[in-house]
Order: C-alpha cells, then structure tokens, then sequence
C-alpha cells in the first residue's frame, strides 16, 4: 500500500484549473496515468488553514492509495515532476502552491536517507493528512511508532 497526500491553495489558471479543488482533481487524474500503480482509493477532500497558521489561502488536501511496486526515488521523482506541470514553485517553506504531491508511507517501509524519509516525518502530526488518510486505509499503523491511525487522530485533537 502506497499512500500520497495530495494539497493545493492555489488555482492553476494556465491548466483552466479554477480552485485549488479542481487543482487536486486534476492531480488525481495525472497519477491514474501512472504505470504499474493502481489507484484503489481516494479520500473526500478536506478543506483546511495553512499549517503553519498564514494568510493564505486554505488547502484543499486528500490522499490517494495506490497498490503496486515503485522504487521510492522513482516514485518522488514522479510526484515532483507531476508538481511542476502543475505550476509549482519552490520558493520559501511553506509557501502557497498549486499542488504539494507528498510520499506518506509505502507499506511498512522505514527509511530516513536518502528523499524520501519513510514514513513523512511529519504525517504523524497533521489533521491535514491523518482524517483523509482515514479514509483511505482505516487500519493503517505508523510503521515507526506502531501506533494506529485512530490513536494518531486522537493525539491531535485539543484536551
């Protein structure tokens, strides 16, 4: 099981995409392009404030499983070029953009060097990723900590 969050603040006007969800629809159809992966699911979209807290637009994010076999370097460097059709810049972190194509995990895969870092470093500790992550694979476990997707949920939710 191969999972990937999907963001975007941005419109694509140079796609005809008008808002950042018609960005990460169009996301989804440029990755059921891919060869020797599968899209199984995709969650409903999430519309969420910046992380951190900005003035910029909200995201619209989800995430997408995927069945098959890439090499983690093949597959990042897939995403990113996906990114750059898209009109992404990378200028400074956490800037606005028009589609963020994030690795969140790929099976029980534990890798800290070389990009990508499984599982994302952060996935662990974003609403952004974990509720449509929940949608996609209810019984996903962290492969590094162990722990499963409800008690991830859990942890962020204020006490």
């Amino acid at each position: 099981m191969i999972l990937v969050a999907i963001g975007s603040n941005l419109p694509d006007p140079a796609r005809g995409l008008d808002t950042p969800m018609a960005v990460c629809e169009a996301a989804v159809t440029a990755l059921r392009a891919l060869p020797d992966l599968t899209i199984e699911r995709v969650s409903p979209w999430y519309e969420t404030a910046p992380v951190p807290r900005s003035d910029q637009p909200n995201y619209c994010n989800g995430v997408v499983r995927f069945e098959g076999e890439i090499a983690p370097e093949a597959l990042l460097s897939v995403l990113q070029g996906i990114e750059l059709r898209f009109g992404r810049e990378r200028s400074v972190a956490n800037a606005a953009r028009t589609l963020d194509l994030d690795i969140v995990a790929m099976g029980a895969a534990l890798r800290d060097a070389p990009d990508p870092i499984l599982p994302h470093p952060r996935a662990t500790q974003r609403g952004f990723v974990l509720l449509p992550l929940r949608d996609v694979a209810p019984d996903w476990i962290d492969p590094r900590s162990g722990v499963g997707i409800e008690a991830l949920i859990a942890a962020l939710l204020p006490e």
